[in-house]
């Protein structure tokens, strides 16, 4: 007696890599990449050096009258902050502009057809090797400022209200840059103009909008920007504040961390529309 088979296709959810094999490869990229570990030595070089410098030239600057931890977590955190977010927003750009500059993200689409989730790969692993580091930054540039500031009475102990906040909402912050960024190289599909949506959205767009004329249309491009909301959430808040005052110009750390996550989703939620609806 003979028996046949019929050759049936495999079912596609069969032929897919598992998700965590999908990010494995991710993170093997970016390993891989040396501008993406310049770009991340560069954030803790850059948050670690700034910070100290703002603390070692604090005498000649003149040192505050009243101590504030305001005014102390601000110089330990805006360096890493405000150098950082650019940096950060870069190199999530790079790990996928890298790839169609290549012509690699063709292999990379053979491999995982579904680029949806190749997009949630990358942004994982941008996300997660950005806050990394800048965690390590923050909180070492809180340790090797600590010393200098005590000499003034000016410590802020990671025990005071809100300082341990400031320092890992910093952190996150840089995070959500690095989620924008991947969001806008799917996007634009270029690593240049990329750089340069980032450039504007994280330190330009905030300058130009605080020239615009007195108004409520003003004042709601002023307080939404990506770069004040990283502001905000850099700071020590006043207890019992306001969550956002729109007249006043307030950010809460709170509303910035919505603010930088709207920016971060939106951003993630057009590459993805734009994966699926452009060819390669």
């Amino acid at each position: 007696m003979t028996i046949t088979t019929t050759p049936r296709r495999a079912d596609a959810r069969t032929r897919r890599p598992a998700f965590r094999c999908v990010v494995r490869s991710e993170w093997i990229k970016l390993l891989s990449l040396p501008s993406a570990a310049l770009a991340l030595i560069a954030i803790f070089l850059i948050g670690v050096g700034g910070s100290l410098f703002l603390a070692v030239t604090l005498e000649s600057s003149g040192v505050p009258s009243v101590p504030s931890i305001e005014r102390t977590m601000a110089d330990v955190t805006v360096p890493t902050v405000v150098l950082g977010q650019i940096i950060a927003g870069i190199l999530g750009v790079m790990l996928i502009g890298a790839e169609y500059a290549s012509g690699s993200v063709q292999s990379t689409f053979v491999a995982v057809p579904d680029r949806g989730r190749v997009l949630r790969a990358k942004a994982i692993v941008a996300a997660t090797a950005v806050t990394a580091v800048a965690l390590l930054t923050v909180f070492s540039a809180w340790a090797v400022t600590t010393p200098i500031y005590a000499q003034f009475g000016l410590e802020a102990s990671l025990a005071a209200p809100g300082v341990v906040l400031s320092l890992v909402s910093s952190a996150a912050y840089l995070g959500l840059c690095a989620l924008f960024g991947v969001g806008i190289g799917a996007l634009v599909r270029s690593t240049t103009a990329g750089a340069i949506i980032v450039f504007l959205a994280t330190l330009l767009l905030p300058v130009l909008t605080s020239l615009l004329p007195y108004g409520l249309l003003s004042r709601v491009l002023r307080i939404g920007q990506l770069g004040n909301a990283g502001d905000a959430m850099s700071r020590v808040g006043a207890e019992g504040g306001p969550f956002l005052d729109l007249w006043a110009g307030h950010i809460s750390v709170g509303a910035g961390w919505a603010i930088a996550s709207i920016w971060a989703v939106l951003a993630l939620a057009a590459g993805a529309v734009a994966l699926r609806t452009r060819d390669v």
